[in-house]
């Protein structure tokens, strides 16, 4: 069952690599056309379609005009196929593996559209916020009324701290796209996740950050998207929230909090 959750992650990973090219255009469509080389537009037949393995097979290159392919193709793919292998390793096919599958997918999607195109889609967020709420009535895991307090809460947080940064630089230092993230991150996880997910997000992107600082020569002007380390945060809660809370309980008690 495990083997066949991981077949069916690789194929939805397949299926996601299309989103990732082509919702960030106005004029393209995720089901037509067909899947086709981005470069010759050569369509592909269905052994070039295999996830992972079709990759492998060609070389990395478009059988057709033998341009190299994206190794985002593949890392797409296993990364799908290893997340839900995982899910399903500690949900089984319940309600919960399904839910959180859809949470992961559009997770992924967010991270590799923010990193090429510095946006994060309303068209994934906004209903990702009325899923993650609609579904917290059926999931065993969040409540409603944990669900619509991620929501206010995840939003508000960053909308003041995205506020407060504009006030003292004049300068926007966060979109409103990773705001409305963070609300559907709450929606699915609670508010009671929101702490760890800010924290880690933040302390990861800083690092991250002043190492491109470096690299890139701009110092303060440099740029990175939040986003990726929003969705990275809210993917290791889920999957590591029992250890996550206990290590938080250890340093209270550890600190005499």
């Amino acid at each position: 069952m495990i083997l066949l959750a991981t077949l069916f992650g690789a194929v939805v990973g397949s299926f996601l690599n299309v989103v990732i090219l082509r919702l960030p255009k106005d004029d393209a469509s995720i089901v037509f056309p067909g899947s086709h080389c981005p470069q010759c537009l050569a369509p592909l037949n269905w052994y070039e379609n295999i996830p992972i393995l079709s990759y492998l097979v060609l070389r990395g290159r478009c059988r057709s005009c033998k341009v190299h392919i994206s190794m985002q193709y593949p890392l797409v793919e296993l990364s799908m196929a290893v997340l839900t292998a995982i899910l399903y390793h500690r949900l089984a096919f319940t309600f919960e593996f399904f839910f959180y599958f859809v949470f992961f997918a559009a997770l992924l999607v967010i991270i590799f559209i923010d990193i090429q195109h510095q946006i994060i889609p309303d068209s994934i967020s906004l209903p990702g916020i009325l899923i993650g709420f609609a579904g917290s009535f059926l999931n065993g895991l969040v409540t409603w009324q944990q669900s619509a307090l991620g929501v206010l809460f995840g939003g508000g947080v960053l909308y003041a701290v995205a506020y407060g940064y504009y006030a003292v630089t004049k300068r926007e230092g966060m979109g409103g796209g990773d705001i409305k993230l963070l609300a559907m991150i709450g929606a699915f996880l609670g508010w009671q996740s929101l702490v760890y997910v800010v924290f880690s997000s933040s302390l990861v992107g800083s690092l991250v950050g002043i190492v491109a600082m470096f690299h890139q020569g701009k110092k303060g002007q440099t740029r990175i998207p939040y986003g990726p380390f929003l969705a990275f945060g809210a993917m290791t809660y889920l999957l590591f929230h029992q250890q996550i809370e206990h290590l938080w309980k250890l340093y209270l008690s550890v600190s005499g909090m």
